[in-house]
């Protein structure tokens, strides 16, 4: 078993500029370490990890509840649809999230630290072609909680 970089998410309850497509451009071809610790650079590793080894590759987004796990995912999506240069770039991430309201409809509870808390764990599986461009995805959801129910 091999464990990679980790990174630590932590959810600053307001938008901060350091998500956007030039940041997304920042660290794209970039070695890990040689830019600040970010989402971006993991998913970078993740990308460059892939096209060098043909070999799938995977991201574990963890934490506790409204830590940002659902946001950091959307970020990485949007990371690999940018530097693929995907032809569905523009918003490969709604497309995949699309199912999430869904089956957070019935199964979401409220906390003290999240008034819409997900009792359902997300695999998120991206596919892509030889050239390593986005083409297609797929979302798997996974009930955590059958109590609040």
């Amino acid at each position: 078993l091999v464990v990679g970089i980790i990174l630590v998410a932590i959810n600053p309850y307001k938008q901060l500029p350091i998500y956007g497509d030039a940041i997304i451009h920042a660290y794209s071809g970039q070695n890990m370490g040689d830019m600040d610790p970010h989402i971006f650079a993991v998913a970078e590793e993740a990308y460059k990890q892939m096209a060098r080894n043909n070999k799938n590759q995977s991201i574990i987004v963890s934490g506790e509840s409204g830590a940002g796990k659902t946001v950091s995912a959307r970020y990485t999506m949007r990371y690999f649809a940018t530097v693929s240069k995907s032809s569905s770039n523009a918003h490969v991430e709604d497309k995949v999230l699309a199912s999430n309201p869904i089956t957070e409809a019935v199964g979401n509870a409220k906390t003290t630290r999240n008034d819409n808390s997900s009792r359902f764990g997300k695999y998120t599986e991206i596919s892509f072609d030889q050239s390593y461009q986005i083409i297609g995805a797929n979302m798997r959801t996974y009930l955590l909680e059958k109590s609040r129910v």
